[in-house]
Order: C-alpha cells, then sequence, then structure tokens
C-alpha cells in the first residue's frame, strides 16, 4: 500500500469516528478514547489489551470500533489450543455459524507490518484473508486474534526465517535474537511474522486467554464435519470491549 493511500485511509477513518461515547471516557479531539488500554470481558473472565503507537491506524480503528460498541456480542469464533483465539466478527451474531470469518465493517485496513513487532504470546494481531486473494496483505476491519503460542527450538525458526524470506519481496527478514529467546523459551506463532500486522499485546488475563483455549470444538472432540466450523467453540465466547481511561500498566 503506497504511503498516499495510507494517508487518505487514515483521514477516512477519522471522519467516520463518532462522538456519543460516554462523558466519563476521556476523549481526544477526533473523539477516540486517549487510552490505548482496553477491558475485552468475555463469559470466560476479563482480559486486558495495549494497542501499539507505531501502528497507528489499526490502533485507531480499533479505538473507533470499541468506543461504537461494534465488538459488543461478537464472539471468539475460532480457537486453537498451543495457536490463537480469534473474534471480532459481526457475523459471530447471528445464529449461521457457516458465515464465522467473513465478517466486518465494510472495509479493509492496510498493513502495518512493524520489523519489531512479533507473534508472541499474547501478541494482539489483526486477522486477513491469505495472500492468494490478498497480496497487499491488508488487514480485516475489525477481525483480530491473540497468540496463545507454543514454543519453537532454533532448527525450526531457521527454516522459518528461510521461508519468509522467499514469501516477502526483497525481503531481509530475520529473527531478532529478541524473538528467539521468546519464541524458545515462552512460545509465540513464529510462522506468521512478517506475513500479518501486530498491533498489540496482551498485558493482562493470560490465564483467562488459557481457559478460552481449552473449551471444547468440534476438531478437539474429534467430530469430522465442516472445516469452516472445526475451531470454532461449542460454547459461545461473547465479548465487550470498553477503554480503560487511567488505567497503569
Amino acid at each position: 500500500m503506497k504511503p498516499l493511500i495510507s494517508f487518505f485511509f487514515s483521514l477516512c477513518i477519522l471522519v467516520m469516528i463518532t462522538t456519543t461515547t460516554s462523558g466519563c471516557q476521556m476523549q481526544n479531539a477526533t473523539g477516540l478514547p486517549q487510552t490505548n488500554f482496553f477491558e475485552i470481558s468475555t463469559t470466560m473472565g476479563t482480559m486486558v489489551i495495549e494497542l501499539y503507537d507505531d501502528t497507528p491506524i489499526h490502533r485507531d480503528n480499533f479505538k473507533k470500533l470499541a468506543s461504537e460498541g461494534f465488538f459488543d456480542g461478537t464472539t471468539f469464533h475460532r480457537v486453537i489450543g498451543g495457536f490463537m483465539i480469534q473474534g471480532g466478527d459481526p457475523n459471530s451474531k447471528d445464529d449461521d455459524p457457516n458465515n464465522n470469518g467473513n465478517g466486518g465493517p465494510g472495509y479493509t485496513l492496510p498493513a502495518e507490518i512493524v520489523s519489531e513487532r512479533y507473534h508472541k504470546r499474547g501478541a494482539l494481531a489483526s486477522a486477513r484473508l491469505g495472500d492468494n486473494m490478498n497480496p497487499e496483505r491488508e488487514s480485516s476491519g475489525s477481525q483480530f486474534y491473540i497468540v496463545h503460542g507454543s514454543i519453537y527450538p532454533g532448527e525450526f525458526l531457521d527454516q522459518l526465517q528461510s521461508r519468509a524470506q522467499q514469501m516477502i519481496p526483497d525481503s531481509t527478514f530475520e529473527f531478532s535474537d529478541e524473538a528467539r529467546r521468546i519464541y524458545m523459551d515462552e512460545g509465540g506463532a513464529p510462522m506468521l511474522d512478517g506475513m500479518y500486522t501486530v498491533f498489540g499485546e496482551l498485558v493482562e488475563g493470560f490465564e483467562v486467554m488459557d481457559r478460552i483455549t481449552r473449551v471444547l470444538t468440534p476438531n478437539r472432540a474429534g467430530q469430522r464435519g465442516n472445516p469452516n466450523t472445526g475451531d470454532m467453540p461449542l460454547l459461545d465466547i461473547a465479548m465487550q470491549v470498553r477503554p480503560l481511561p487511567g488505567y497503569q500498566n
């Protein structure tokens, strides 16, 4: 995505912002909450996320949607233990499980892939369509995932690094020493680095994420059926998202 297009997209996001959010939620001049911290309340507990300032389009879009109540009532519709939990699809509020994963606010976001941001355990990132349909790696307008992650040996990271260098045009991609240490000691999803926009991280509620990954899905239950719903929890995990003004990490 060219810089000029990204600038106009950011401008469009600001123009669409509403100012109907409660006055007790501190807002800046654009009508967005000033805080980068948000609470995700679910039927299985509460998590707190922090949005990054170096991915401003994704940051402000999340703030806008949260202020509008867009996420409220949506569910974590895709759950894979050792990998991630995914939510934010408005389709997950209806009675048709087959359309989950296909919804959004009606627009996509230009990729903001920052080399210093990687898919460590707890990373908050944006879902998207695959490269064949989406070579620019544009993000979903609303669907996000939080990395649950697994631990990977150094040899596997070497293989992933070589693959990423082949898949990313003109790439000098490589895992930093910090990322390697995290992936080998604490876990994450390194196969997604350089491919998806990481725009925040989980700062509280790791035990809630762990709890969500243990919910039964058709795949975990050994059921064979619709591949579109294999990783969908058999128990709805609905969410509400609220800004946390004054939150101190």
